[in-house]
């Protein structure tokens, strides 16, 4: 069975970098406390080190 991540974006993008905000967007997180799951997979786990500052993941 794949392993889930469970993301929430816990605190707002507002003043954050373009970068910043477009990995927000690439993972779905588009508002302040919305939840997804995820496959973990090097690719999503390296836009969450990205952006860790912002968000909680739970596995």
């Amino acid at each position: 069975m794949e392993k889930k991540l469970k993301v929430t974006l816990v605190k707002s993008k507002i003043g954050s970098t373009k970068r910043i905000r477009a990995t927000l967007t690439g993972l779905g997180l588009t508002r302040t406390n919305k939840t997804i799951i995820r496959k973990d997979t090097p690719e999503i786990r390296g836009m969450i080190n990205k952006v860790q500052h912002l968000v909680k993941v739970e596995e």
